[in-house]
């Protein structure tokens, strides 16, 4: 009777065992389950967010090459993507790492959306600031056809500028005169009567621009390729500049009208280039006249 017992006993106690041993299986295969489960997710969001990261990398290398204005921003934004993704592609792509990548990635694409609305903004400008530079070369082709009309359009042209640290040069134009002795002078477009080109542009208003001295640099080129004025020179990067004259401005965030007079004799008949170079020898405006 007493070995019955311990039998029955000794069988309970193996059912618990076997029961406990399937528990653990059970318990140990949900984990591997759960853990690869968990390695499949965190290497699917690696290869979604590096995917992600590319294609942002492409998206900049398409703005920088249809943009000048933004370029050095562009550059240093598309470089920490470049940096973030090499992170990204070498790293083992743990939970904690891969949630301060997507952090660090959701920061630079807020930044990349503020860059592609400025970059937006400023195409819209120069295809308005286009629009009126032709605008202004058909009144240039016609001088005595300018008048309040034109000043007007000027006007609401410099303020639709977007501000920006760089100043915009506008409404470039020259006009050959016959200087009496009585000090009246008389347009012509004849070279044989011109004594003096009075040259004339726009400094746009720009509320953030810093204030202070502008230095602008004029180059006026004759039909024969010979530079008026100071001819004096300037380096310029690997090369040089020569100009005509010197404009020093005054700059207060407000539209500034820049006038200068070039004296000259024995003018040759042709067409004339205008050139107008920022303290950087950078072109920052251009026309051309005609002579005859």
């Amino acid at each position: 009777m007493e070995n019955k017992s311990n039998n029955s006993g000794l069988k309970a106690a193996v059912v618990v065992l076997a029961l406990l041993l399937l528990g653990s299986v059970a318990y140990i295969f949900k984990l591997n389950s759960d853990k690869n489960e968990i390695v499949t997710t965190l290497t699917t969001e690696k290869e979604n967010l590096a995917d992600e990261l590319k294609a942002k990398i492409a998206e900049y290398d398409a703005m920088i090459a249809d943009n000048t204005a933004l370029k050095e921003e562009l550059q240093a934004e598309q470089a920490k993507m470049v940096e973030l993704l090499e992170q990204v592609e070498k790293s083992k792509g743990d939970a904690a790492a891969m949630a301060k990548y997507k952090n660090e990635y959701f920061r630079l694409k807020r930044e990349m959306d503020n860059l592609v609305a400025e970059n937006k903004i400023l195409k819209e400008q120069n295809v308005a600031l286009t629009s009126s530079l032709d605008s202004t070369n058909v009144v240039l082709s016609d001088a005595k056809k300018f008048n309040d009309t034109l000043l007007t359009q000027n006007e609401s042209l410099t303020k639709t500028v977007e501000k920006g640290s760089k100043l915009a040069v506008l409404n470039l134009k020259v006009l050959a005169v016959k200087q009496r002795s009585s000090g009246k002078q008389i347009e012509t477009d004849k070279a044989s009567r011109a004594d003096v080109l009075k040259v004339s542009f726009l400094i746009a208003e720009n509320q953030i621009a810093k204030t202070g001295a502008r230095e602008y640099y004029v180059q006026i080129i004759d039909s024969r390729s010979n530079i008026l004025g100071e001819k004096k020179t300037i380096p310029a990067g690997d090369r040089t500049l020569t100009y005509s004259f010197i404009s020093t401005v005054k700059y207060e965030n407000k539209t500034v009208q820049v006038n200068e007079d070039v004296p000259g004799k024995d003018f040759a008949k042709g067409t004339y280039f205008v050139n107008v170079f920022d303290k950087n020898a950078e072109l920052v405006s251009k026309t051309s006249f005609e002579l005859r």
